[in-house]
Parts: structure tokens; C-alpha cells; sequence
């Protein structure tokens, strides 16, 4: 049979080696004489320890049974663990601190870290269903962040199911999280064209790039405003008037067709080294380095302020330019064609771009309504000024 049982303890009249009879482990010579401490389990790769001959033999039992039934895995019983899931998430975090960006990278790694807390170093093979969908409903966050936890985790296991370190039949079925997101304000192209106007106002001595920033934000609405303060000096080709946006979120290169309007504007700007960011702080900026890149959320700042001068409230960046336009765009061209302007590949995540204004879908119940709705309106001013025919 596999596996044995040892013991460091040697016969106390011989000094021979202990052999297993099945019941104790007995010197060959003397009979009379068994171990009694040091007893060593020793399966395979596995080598264990156990204070009685009788635990011994129960976990060499419980070895072979896993043996026989297809479970055994050395792996489990290594001081070093390598299947407890800190180990592990420490390995994948390490691979995907060169695939993704810093941003998604830290969301990431505050994901798995709050698993960490919750799992330890616990096998990952033991963590199932039931062990998942604790974590996930104990989280106190946004439904969509729970969300983003759960793809987080399953995207974990699949590199463990790649890496051959789990089989595809001890990959735990995921729990399923719902989330809803909400709709962003939208504002007209008439309150557009005010704020992106105020921004010029307030900005514009500053920094021109401010207001352009903004402007771009509002005219191309499949590029986003973090896509458009990462681009070079050598990302704009004024020779063919395009922009290329090499590591945008959908991890696939676009180039953006500049209108005249601005094309013609960068003509007139001065250009800086390739490799220098086209959206950098000008000179004579208190506590601002000259060069130095805008911030992730300058365009934001501006924004804001802009809205606040004008007595706009609840209006985003996001909402106020790339939502706003692409729900324009629909309303007066085709869904597919505002899909294509925005740069969503799917329905899904375009549905919450495209959303109808009140005084649109007032002109759509009105039409729908046609002469009922004429009829009706006519009785009720009959009625209000007592006249009739």
C-alpha cells in the first residue's frame, strides 16, 4: 500500500528500526519492544507528523482514501501554502500590476485586499458559494462597487483555472450581484454653450487649454476627459488633423477626426516636444510648475466652477459634456449613429449615455396623442371660458 508510518525511535536493545505491523510499529528483533514518540507519517511527497501511533494511522488512512478517490493534492499539506489565498492574490496582483492601469490597479488591490481580510491565508480550494456571497453581502459599499468586487474575484480564479493551479471543476460557481446604474443631469447645447463660454472667461488668460479641454470633452464624446489630458505633443498630427489616443479604457487605439474649427486652432498654437503633454500648465501659475501635466480632475475643477458662477447645480463633467452631447446626438440622428459617436461597443453600456430630455419625450407623447390630444385641449378651454357653439 502507499504511504508508511515511522519513527525516529530506535529499540532500546538493538537500536533497530521500528517496522509497521498494521497495529504499532515493533522492533523485527524484539518483538515486545514498540515505539512510543516521533512517529512520522510519510505519503507520497507528504511527510507528517502525529503524537500516537494510532493518529498516525488515521491520517495515513485519511491519505490513501483521498488518494484513491482522485483528491489527493500534495499542496494542501506544504508548511509554505501555496493554495492559501493571500499567497496566491499577492502572485496575481503582481501580474496585474502590469495590465492594467493605476487606477484600476488600486481598486483592485483594495478588493482583493478586503478578501484577504475576510479569507486569510485560507486554502482557496475551501472557499466555495456559500463562503463568496458572505463576503460580498457583509461588504458596506454601492451595489455597483459590490458588483466590481465580485468581478474582481472571478477574474482572480480564472487566472487560477490558466495557471493550472485550480482545474476547471474546483472553480466555485460565482454569486450573483445586481446593480443599477443611475442616469447623470444632462443640460441642453443652450447651457452648454454658456459654461464652455464661462470657462473662457475665467480660464482663458490663464490657460487656452483649459477652455479647448472642455471643448473637446463636449465635441467628441467617444474620448474621455483622463484619454485627453494623457495625449502628447506627438499624438496630434496637424498634417491629417487627428488625434490618436493610444491606452483609452477600451485598451484598443482610436483616432479622433478634429472639425475644422479646431484643427485650425491648434495651427495657430505652439507646439512643444513630442514627448511633452499637450494639456501642461503654462507660466506665471502661482505654485504651479511651469510644464508640469494637468491633474486627473483639472478639467473637473474648472467645470465646476464655471457651473457654480452660472447657478447650475448637480451638473458633473461627465453629464454636462460627453452624456449630454451623445444624448443630442440621438435625439436628432439615428441610436446607431450616437452609439458609433460615443465609442460604445455594446447597447448596454450605451443605454445609459442616451437619455431622452423631458421636452423630447414631450414632443413624442404629444405626437403619439395626435388629435385626441387637440380635441381635448380645445373642450378644456371651451369649458374655462364658457363658450360654446
Amino acid at each position: 500500500m502507499i504511504g508508511s508510518i515511522q519513527s525516529e525511535e530506535r529499540c532500546r536493545l538493538c537500536g533497530s528500526k521500528f517496522k509497521d505491523n498494521g497495529r504499532a510499529l515493533i522492533c523485527p528483533n524484539h518483538p515486545k519492544e514498540t515505539a512510543h514518540r516521533h512517529f512520522k507519517i510519510n505519503f507520497k511527497t507528504v511527510w507528517k507528523r502525529a503524537r500516537t501511533y494510532d493518529e498516525a494511522a488515521r491520517i495515513l488512512n485519511g491519505l490513501r482514501y483521498k488518494f484513491d478517490e482522485g483528491s489527493f493534492d500534495a499542496r494542501d499539506y506544504r508548511r509554505d501554502e501555496p493554495l492559501g489565498f493571500e499567497n496566491l492574490s499577492g502572485q496575481w496582483l503582481g501580474v496585474k500590476q502590469h495590465e492594467v492601469k493605476r487606477k484600476s490597479y488600486n481598486n483592485i488591490r483594495n478588493y482583493m485586499s478586503k478578501a484577504g481580510v475576510s479569507f486569510g491565508n485560507r486554502n482557496i480550494k475551501t472557499i466555495g458559494y456559500a463562503e463568496l456571497e458572505d463576503f460580498l453581502v457583509a461588504q458596506s459599499c454601492a451595489s455597483k462597487t459590490r458588483a466590481d468586487m465580485r468581478s474582481c474575484l472571478h477574474s482572480f480564479w480564472t487566472w487560477l483555472r490558466r495557471r493550472r493551479i485550480l482545474r476547471p471543476d474546483q472553480i466555485p460557481e460565482f454569486p450573483t450581484v445586481s446593480f443599477e446604474l443611475g442616469f447623470r443631469k444632462l443640460i441642453s447645447p443652450e447651457t452648454q454653450e454658456a459654461v464652455l463660454e464661462e470657462i473662457h472667461r475665467i480660464s482663458y488668460h490663464i490657460n487656452p487649454k483649459v477652455w479647448l479641454g472642455v471643448k473637446w470633452c463636449m465635441t467628441y464624446p467617444n474620448t474621455r476627459p483622463g484619454e485627453f489630458i494623457s495625449i502628447l505633443e506627438e499624438h496630434i498630427n496637424l498634417d491629417t488633423g487627428t488625434i490618436l489616443i493610444p491606452h483609452p479604457k477600451e485598451k484598443k487605439s482610436k483616432l479622433i477626426p478634429l472639425i475644422h474649427e479646431d484643427w485650425d486652432l491648434l495651427r495657430t498654437m505652439p507646439r512643444g516636444f513630442p514627448k511633452h503633454r499637450f494639456f501642461r500648465h503654462a507660466a506665471g501659475i502661482s505654485g504651479v510648475k511651469a510644464g508640469k501635466p494637468f491633474g486627473e480632475k483639472y478639467f473637473y475643477k474648472w467645470w465646476v466652477k464655471a457651473c457654480g458662477n452660472l447657478g447650475i447645480e448637480g451638473v458633473d463633467l461627465y453629464g454636462g459634456t460627453r452624456h449630454s452631447t451623445v444624448t443630442r446626438i440621438g435625439d436628432t440622428d439615428s441610436p446607431e449613429t450616437a452609439r458609433e459617436a460615443s465609442g460604445h461597443s455594446t447597447s448596454k453600456a450605451f443605454d445609459r449615455y442616451r437619455q431622452l430630455r423631458t421636452e423630447r419625450l414631450r414632443e413624442i407623447y404629444e405626437e403619439a396623442a395626435g388629435e385626441r390630444a387637440s380635441k381635448n385641449r380645445l373642450n378644456m378651454l371651451d369649458k374655462k371660458t364658457g363658450r360654446s357653439d
